[in-house]
């Protein structure tokens, strides 16, 4: 989208003014995040030296678009913790236990956005508030928007990808162990990917 000046009647000064992209606000509506073309994942140093990277398989939201008002929009996802998967099942069961998510007490991981700004042409800013555990903290992801499509079953498809980085210990995950040689065996910074490909919904039925 295009930004231009138009001149304040009132004060003679210029003010920023967001054209709106018709392509953009042909997008407004629901979506529905289509958990087998999108995909949730982690990755988090493991003992000083390398990264450890795991996906959360099983998940779904919602987003709901305004093209033509950007800041209206709104975002949701809600996270199946058991379905965490970092390719060793020893891990991804230390994972699901007491020592990190607790899974069994607390099945599920949230997000709900709070506000949207557009900070370019193709750059969301999405705030919200991510709950792990029975803790709730306000989150920013940095999304990219990489277009609409309409496959070949005839769905309208929008694509966002972006990233967000956390301390895992301002929600609760502490555990960890020293290494002898120094440092810790798990990082405390913990970067969140979103890949997302959304399905428009069609029109309620009356």
């Amino acid at each position: 989208m295009a930004l231009f000046g138009r001149k304040n009647s009132a004060t003679g000064t210029a003010t920023a003014v967001r054209e709106v992209d018709p392509a953009l606000a042909a997008l407004t509506g629901d979506y529905a995040i289509d958990p087998s073309h999108s995909t949730i994942s982690f990755t988090v140093r493991h003992a000083m030296v390398t990264n450890v990277r795991g996906t959360f398989a099983e998940h779904e939201g919602s987003l709901s678009l305004d093209g033509s008002a950007p800041a209206n929009s709104s975002a949701t996802i809600d996270v199946s913790i058991a379905s965490v998967d970092t390719g060793v099942a020893d891990r991804d069961a230390h994972l699901r236990s007491a020592d990190f998510f607790d899974a069994d007490t607390f099945p599920r991981m949230t997000f709900r956005s709070t506000s949207v700004e557009q900070l370019d042409a193709e750059t969301y800013r999405l705030v919200g508030d991510l709950t792990i555990k029975d803790v709730t903290k306000p989150l920013t992801i940095d999304l990219e928007f990489h277009g609409s499509a309409t496959d070949v079953y005839g769905n309208e498809r929008v694509g966002f990808e972006g990233s967000a980085s956390i301390l895992r210990s301002d929600w609760g995950l502490t555990w960890n162990a020293a290494l002898e040689t120094g440092g810790v065996m798990v990082s405390d910074k913990v970067k969140l990917n979103f890949d997302i490909s959304a399905i428009k919904k069609g029109p309620e039925a009356v």
